[in-house]
């Protein structure tokens, strides 16, 4: 299991949760109604599920994707950290996960 943090835009502990390995984080942030929107559904063709990892659980994590980095340079507050929460597949071996959810996300879903 890996224990899931999410914080809020001004750095605030908003919700910790254990998430089974093979989850995807977007997958995760849904169902504990994080403001991730996530409109593509996960496919990678936008970037509102953009989160600000960690720099600490960044470095666990594998490389983004070509793809995935030019996504990210289209989202807003986008830093050095950021990923996109439906590329984060949670494993065995990833024990904790903190992310930041940006200033500007919402979700228009209803998720």
């Amino acid at each position: 299991m890996t224990c899931v943090r999410f914080f809020r835009a001004d750095g605030a502990l908003d919700k910790e949760v254990e998430a089974a390995p093979g989850q995807r984080l977007l997958d995760v942030a849904w169902a504990e109604r994080q403001p991730l929107e996530g409109a593509c559904e996960g496919v990678m063709a936008c970037s509102t599920c953009h989160v600000i990892v960690d720099p600490d659980d960044f470095a666990k994590l594998p490389r983004a994707s070509e793809e995935e980095e030019d996504l990210l340079d289209l989202a807003a507050h986008a830093g050095r950290t950021s990923r996109l929460a439906c590329q984060i597949i949670l494993t065995e071996d990833l024990k904790s996960l903190s992310v930041r959810i940006p200033p500007t996300a919402k979700n228009w879903m209803g998720r």
